[in-house]
C-alpha cells in the first residue's frame, strides 16, 4: 500500500466526513429522516459505522447492509431499465443520500481494512460481506453523479479491487465495479502496477477471462476524445513530439503479451463453440424475459452461474431419475441465450485482439494467433454463430432492434470484420484467409499468367489455412454480395477485402477476387443501387481502386459492366461528388494508365482504345482538373489521416509528368487555371505549403515509407526527389513551385507548426 495510506485512512476514521457527533442524537436524526424522506439510510449508516470500528469482527454489518441495499438496488434497476434519456432526468434519492452522509467512504474503508492491518491483526472479511460492499458501490456509482470518478482518483483503492478477483466468488460484482471506474479515470492505469498480474491471469477460468478483456479494453486502447480520422496531422505530430516514449497503452499491450499463455487463451476462447450444456432451475423460464434490460455481460454471467449452481442443487436433493429428466427438458436454458452469452464473450476477445494486431508488437501477435489457429477456428463458426440467421425469438437488448447497431449479434459481426481488417493489413499471413484449395488457385493463376507466385503464398504453411469447402474470405464474400442496400456491414466488408490486397499489388490476389464478381458486386453498389452513404462509398472507391489496380482484365470487365454512357455518367458523378472519398480510385487510375500506355501488348492496346475510364482518364484536361480540385480542398491546417491521401494522389500525377518532361507544363496550367478563377497564387501557394508539410510529416524517421512505395510501385527516393524540386527555392527552375507564382502574390513562408 502507498506510503501514508494508512496514516490518511486513520485520520479519516477519526473524522469521517458524515461525522455522526454525540450531540446528532437519534431522536433528532429520526425526526428530520422522516421530513427528508431519507428511509432510515443515515441511521443505518451510523449503526454500521459503530460495528465497523477497528477491533470489530463485522459479524453486524452484513445484517445492516442487507436492509441498506435494496433501498439501492430499487433505484439502480430503475436506471437499467428505464429509457437513458428518462433515466438521467430523474432523481435516486436513496443513492444521493447514502453518498451524501458517506456511505461510500465508509464502504471503501471496510474493504480495505485488511490491508491496513499487520498480518497478526489482520481481519477476515467474508465473501458476502464483500460482494454486499461492492453491490452498493456499483448502484451509487451508476445512479449518482460524481460517485464514480471520487472511486477513479484513488489509485490505491483501484489496485485493490484487483486483488478482490482472484475470489470467484467476489469476481462479477469486483470486474463490474472496475470497469465503471476505468472508464471515467483520467489517468489509465498500468497494469504492471497490478499485484502478481501474471497469476492473477492464469488463476481466471475461460468465462473469467472473458469478463476480464472488458477491463483490459480500456486499458490497452488510446485515450481519445474523437474519431481517429478526424484528428488533424499538425496535432498529431505536435503531439507525437512531447511524447518521446511509449504511451501507456502500448506499455500495456506489452505486459499482456508476456503473460505466459495469454494470447493462447484469448484464441482458444474466441474460437470455442457454444456449450451443449443445459442448467435446470425453475425460475429459467423467465430468464428471456429478463435479459430484455440487461446491457453487460457481467450481469448475465452472474444469472448463468445462479442457474448453473441451482441445476447441481436440484441434481443432489433427486434421486428419481424420471424426476430429474423431467426437470431438465421442463426448465432448459434456452439456447438463444446460450448463444448471446457466447457472443458477448466473444465480443470482448476480439476486441483485444483486434487492438493488440495494431499495437506496437504486431508481428509478435501475427506469428501467436497463427500459431494458435485463431483463423481457422474463426471460420468454423462462421455459419453457426458469427453469420448465423437471426431466430424471431432472437434476443436482443432493452431499447433495441435485431438490426441495430447496438445489438451483440451486429456488434460481434463489426468487430469481427475489423479484426480480419487488422489481421490481413500489409502482412503475409493473410493468406491463412483461404482454405488449401484455394491456394492452390492462387498458384494456378500465376502459372496461366506466366509470372512468379507471391512468396508468401509459397511460405504460407498449409497446417495453418482454413479447414472445409471455403476459406474466411471466400465466405465473407458470399455474405458481401447478399447484403440489403441499407445494411450498415457494407463499409466493414469493403474494408476488411481491400486490406488482403492492400501493399504490393498482387495479380493472382485481384483475379481471384475477380473470378468470384466482386467487381461487378461494388459497380452495381456504385451505379445501379446509386448508393448515397459517404462512408461506404469510400470503402467501395478504395477497393476497387485495388482491385483494378495494373490489371487490364479489371478494366476490360469494368467497360464491359459500365456498358452504356448513362451508366458512366453516373459513375462519374459518384467519383465527381467527393473527391476526398474517390481519390484512391483516381490515383489507380491514373497509375494503370500510365503503366498501359507503355506495354506493346495487343490486348491492352485494345482496351485502352475501348475503355471508357482509361478513355477519360487519358485526356489532359481531366487529369488537369482533378489536380486542380485535389489540391484545392486541402490544407495544412486541415490535413487528417482520411483526406492526406488527396495530397499524395496529387503527387503521384505530377510525378507521372516528371517522368514525361512534363512538370512544367502542369505546373504552368495550374498557373493560368488560377487566373481564370481569378486568384491568383491561391493553388500553388497552398500546395507549396502541403509539401513543406509532406517532408516534415513523411521524412520523419518513425514513419514508415513503405506503403507509399508498395501502392505506387514508385520508389520513396524518387517521391522526396520530386518534392524536394517542386519545393526549390530557385525562381529560374522550370520545375520549381516559386517559377510559377507572381511576387505580388507569393505566400509561401507562412509558419504552420501546431501552437
Amino acid at each position: 500500500m502507498p506510503a501514508g495510506s494508512q496514516a490518511a485512512w486513520s485520520k479519516r476514521r477519526e473524522a469521517p466526513s458524515w461525522q455522526f457527533e454525540d450531540n446528532i442524537t437519534e431522536a433528532l436524526l429520526k425526526e428530520r429522516d422522516k421530513q427528508a424522506k431519507w428511509n432510515g439510510i443515515p441511521l443505518l449508516l451510523q449503526k454500521l459505522y459503530e460495528h465497523s470500528h477497528p477491533n470489530s469482527d463485522f459479524s453486524q454489518c452484513q445484517s445492516i447492509l442487507k436492509e441498506i441495499s435494496p433501498l439501492l438496488s430499487m433505484e439502480a434497476m430503475a436506471f437499467v431499465t428505464e429509457d437513458r434519456k428518462a433515466a438521467q432526468e430523474s432523481t435516486f434519492p436513496n443513492t444521493y443520500t447514502f453518498d451524501l452522509f458517506g456511505g461510500v467512504d465508509l464502504l471503501v474503508e471496510i474493504l480495505m481494512r485488511p490491508t491496513l492491518m499487520t498480518q497478526k491483526k489482520k481481519q477476515k472479511i467474508s465473501d458476502d460481506l464483500i460482494k454486499d460492499c461492492l453491490s452498493i458501490l456499483y448502484n451509487t456509482c451508476i445512479c449518482t453523479e460524481g460517485v464514480t470518478r471520487r472511486l477513479a482518483e484513488r489509485n490505491d483503492f483501484v489496485l485493490f479491487l484487483f486483488t478482490l478477483m482472484t475470489n470467484k466468488k467476489t469476481f462479477l460484482q469486483t470486474a463490474t465495479l472496475i470497469e465503471d471506474i476505468l472508464g471515467v479515470k483520467k489517468e489509465m492505469i498500468q497494469l504492471d502496477d497490478i499485484p502478481n498480474l501474471a497469476s492473477l491471469v492464469s488463476s481466471f477460468d475461460q468465462q473469467q477471462l472473458a469478463n476480464f478483456c472488458r477491463i483490459l479494453a480500456v486499458t490497452i486502447s488510446e485515450l481519445d476524445t474523437g474519431s481517429d480520422d478526424k484528428h488533424t496531422l499538425l496535432a498529431k505530430n505536435a503531439q507525437q513530439k512531447k511524447n518521446l516514449g511509449p504511451s501507456r497503452a502500448e506499455v500495456n499491450q506489452a505486459t499482456l503479451l508476456n503473460i505466459p499463455g495469454f494470447i493462447e487463451r484469448l484464441c482458444k476462447l474466441a474460437t470455442r463453440k457454444v456449450s451443449e450444456t443445459t442448467g435446470t432451475s425453475s425460475f429459467l423460464q423467465e430468464l428471456e424475459e429478463w435479459y430484455t434490460w440487461l446491457d453487460n455481460a457481467l450481469v448475465l454471467d452472474a444469472l448463468m452461474r445462479v442457474a448453473n449452481e441451482e441445476a447441481e442443487q436440484s441434481s443432489t436433493e433427486s434421486s428419481d431419475e424420471s424426476g430429474l429428466a423431467n426437470t431438465s427438458t421442463r426448465t432448459q436454458l434456452p439456447q438463444s441465450m446460450k448463444i448471446m452469452h457466447e457472443i458477448m464473450y466473444k465480443l470482448e476477445v476480439l476486441y483485444v485482439l483486434c487492438v493488440l494486431l495494431m499495437g506496437r508488437q504486431r508481428n509478435q501477435v501475427h506469428k501467436m494467433i497463427a500459431e494458435f489457429r485463431l483463423i481457422p477456428g474463426l471460420n468454423n463458426l462462421f455459419d453457426k454463430l458469427i453469420w448465423r440467421k437471426h431466430s424471431a425469438s432472437a434476443l436482443v437488448l432493452h431499447g433495441h432492434n435485431q438490426n441495430c447497431d447496438c445489438s451483440p449479434d451486429i456488434t460481434l459481426k463489426i468487430q469481427f470484420l475489423r479484426l480480419l481488417q487488422s489481421f490481413s493489413d500489409h502482412h503475409e499471413n493473410k493468406y491463412l484467409l483461404l482454405n488449401s484449395q484455394e491456394l492452390n488457385e492462387l498458384s494456378a493463376i500465376s502459372h496461366k499468367a506466366n509470372i512468379p507466385e507471391v512468396d508468401a503464398v509459397v511460405n504460407t504453411d498449409r497446417s495453418l489455412v482454413c479447414d472445409g469447402k471455403r476459406g474466411l474470405l471466400t465466405r465473407l464474400l458470399q455474405v458481401m454480395k447478399k447484403e440489403p442496400a441499407e445494411s450498415s456491414f457494407r463499409f466493414w466488408q469493403a474494408r476488411a477485402v481491400e486490406s488482403f490486397l492492400r501493399g504490393t499489388t498482387s495479380y493472382a490476389d485481384q483475379m481471384f477476387l475477380l473470378k468470384r464478381g466482386l467487381l461487378e458486386h461494388i459497380l452495381y453498389c456504385i451505379v445501379d443501387s446509386e448508393c448515397k452513404s459517404r462512408d461506404v462509398l469510400q470503402s467501395y472507391f478504395d477497393l476497387l481502386g485495388e482491385l483494378m489496380k495494373f490489371n487490364i482484365d479489371a478494366f476490360k470487365r469494368f467497360n464491359k459492366y459500365i456498358n452504356t454512357d448513362e451508366k458512366f455518367q453516373i459513375f462519374l458523378n459518384q467519383i465527381n461528388s467527393s473527391l476526398v472519398d474517390s481519390n484512391m480510385l483516381v490515383r489507380c487510375i491514373t497509375l494503370s494508365l500510365d503503366r498501359f500506355e507503355n506495354q506493346s501488348d495487343a490486348k491492352v492496346a485494345e482496351v485502352l482504345s475501348e475503355c471508357r475510364l482509361l478513355s477519360y482518364m487519358s485526356q489532359m484536361s481531366m487529369r488537369m482538373s482533378f489536380l486542380f480540385r485535389l489540391i484545392n480542398i486541402i490544407h495544412v491546417q486541415t490535413l487528417t489521416q482520411e483526406n492526406v491521401s488527396c495530397l499524395n494522389t496529387s503527387l503521384v500525377i505530377l510525378m507521372l509528368a516528371r517522368r514525361k518532361e512534363k512538370l512544367p507544363f502542369y505546373l504552368r496550367t495550374l498557373q493560368q487555371m488560377e487566373y481564370t478563377e481569378k486568384y491568383p497564387g491561391f493553388i500553388l501557394n497552398n500546395f507549396h505549403s502541403l509539401l513543406r508539410f509532406w517532408q516534415q510529416h513523411y521524412l520523419n524517421k518513425d514513419k514508415d515509407s513503405t506503403c507509399l512505395e508498395n501502392s505506387s510501385c514508385i520508389s520513396f527516393t524518387y517521391w522526396k526527389e520530386t518534392v524536394s524540386i517542386l519545393l526549390s527555392p530557385d525562381r529560374t527552375s522550370p520545375c520549381a513551385i516559386v517559377s510559377y507564382i507572381e511576387e505580388a502574390y507569393m505566400d509561401i513562408d507562412r509558419d504552420f507548426s501546431e501552437e
